[in-house]
């Protein structure tokens, strides 16, 4: 029992000794955190954002509608099975959310959200989360009206990216067909993109090669590398996190391979552009928010008061994942608030449909740093308008923190372009 009411840092304290809620009684909502397993590198500056925000709403709202928030945080290790179990344990708590994470245990969790009615934003973009209405007919894909996330899905992510890099091999006037990979770890989170990608690749007119593996976990990928230098490949998607995607970079940099690496929005960021040094210089992948950690955006200040909920002196360089945990939380927040509002109860029907409250839906306070959002109750694509930025690295990264590499331009994200996918049916849910 202990265990599993571990909080992340504060947040419960901080929800439960609130003068503006006193005697109120908290609202339950699970928080399951990759702090210690394979996404680790990623799962950790998402649930910051997450538990920043949550205890920010506590301290500076008095919660949702006078009652704090409970936001009970648990690492699980990126372990469906012990998602699962934790799941049954937060049923017994009757929680009314939950902010979840990775795809194996999201999508196992599908039919028990469902039936329980439990409002479910995962850290994973997998599109057959997105088929709220169960109509897309695609074999492996159900109703999944409880679940959403903050953020295009991964295989948007994906079709956004390739038609960029088919104009850049127009743009770049070489001859032939471009060459396409798929690659990382054969783990449902990887392949939830793959036939997806594939398909549009050869759509646009590239060659399509068998995909390489490789683990979600560090380690040594040379063989990898030379894989892909043999078969001439010129754009290869990075489908894992950036732990792991850091030393494909290095391996392929010391093999001298020449190819336009596409990640996904968890293959690269900040601190893996510090980790990876120049290996990381040039990889194109999407940003999920309209503003990164330091530009200047309308609700960069309430995003800055955030990350003081955890970093008192305001010193700490906030990655693009920390960012989206805060967008991520407050899309709960606010859907909590339209549950609530003019004397209505926060039950998890209420919030669901205050997903579909809004349209354009970008968190009050936070516009042009949460990019909007919408969903419906047949499809959850919230976002189809992808932002792709490209990693610049321009020197050594190992003699100073990001937030001084950042400050020197050593390393800088730099917006590439945006990309509108239509909202095709056939798309929904793959």
């Amino acid at each position: 029992m202990a265990k599993r009411r571990q909080i992340f840092g504060w947040v419960a304290a901080t929800a439960l000794a609130l003068p503006a809620a006193a005697g109120a009684q908290p609202i339950p909502l699970g928080h399951l955190m990759d702090l210690s397993g394979g996404t680790s590198d990623v799962g950790t500056p998402f649930s910051q954002g997450v538990n920043d925000t949550f205890a920010w709403v506590n301290k500076s709202r008095g919660g949702v509608a006078g009652r704090p928030v409970n936001g009970m945080a648990t690492d699980y290790g990126y372990q469906a099975p012990r998602a699962v179990s934790q799941y049954q344990a937060w049923s017994r708590d009757k929680v009314v959310g939950i902010m979840g994470w990775g795809t194996a245990d999201t999508e196992a969790l599908v039919r028990f959200v469902t039936r329980d009615k439990v409002p479910y934003i995962s850290g994973s973009y997998s599109a057959a989360l997105t088929d709220a209405g169960g109509k897309s007919g695609r074999q492996g894909v159900e109703a999944a009206p409880f679940n959403f996330f903050y953020g295009p899905s991964y295989s948007d992510g994906l079709r956004a990216m390739l038609q960029w890099a088919a104009e850049d091999w127009k743009a770049k006037g070489r001859p032939g067909k471009p060459k396409y990979v798929h690659m990382g770890a054969n783990h449902p989170y990887p392949n939830s993109p793959k036939a997806a990608g594939e398909a549009l690749a050869q759509e646009l007119g590239f060659e399509v090669l068998p995909p390489v593996t490789f683990a979600l976990t560090p380690g040594d990928y040379t063989a990898q590398c030379l894989t892909l230098k043999n078969q001439g490949a010129n754009y290869a998607y990075l489908g894992n996190t950036a732990g792991s995607n850091i030393s494909v970079l290095r391996a392929c940099q010391t093999a001298g391979v020449d190819v336009q690496f596409l990640g996904n929005v968890w293959g690269m960021d900040e601190n893996a552009m510090k980790a990876a040094g120049t290996a990381a210089n040039g990889v194109v992948f999407p940003v999920r928010t309209a503003a990164v950690w330091g530009q200047q955006a309308p609700g960069m200040a309430q995003v800055q008061a955030i990350s003081k909920m955890s970093d008192a002196a305001g010193t700490a360089y906030r990655p693009v994942h920390y960012l989206a945990g805060i967008c991520s939380a407050m899309l709960m927040v606010e859907a909590m608030e339209t549950a609530a509002a003019n004397g209505g109860q926060v039950t998890g029907e209420r919030i669901r449909d205050g997903f579909y409250a809004r349209k354009d839906w970008a968190p009050k306070g936070f516009e042009g740093v949460c990019a909007p959002s919408n969903f419906t109750p047949a499809d959850h694509r919230g976002q189809l308008e992808v932002a792709l930025y490209r990693s610049r690295v321009a020197g050594d990264t190992s003699g100073g923190s990001v937030q001084e590499l950042v400050s020197n331009g050593t390393i800088k994200l730099e917006k590439v372009t945006t990309v509108n996918l239509p909202r095709k049916p056939e798309w929904l849910g793959w």
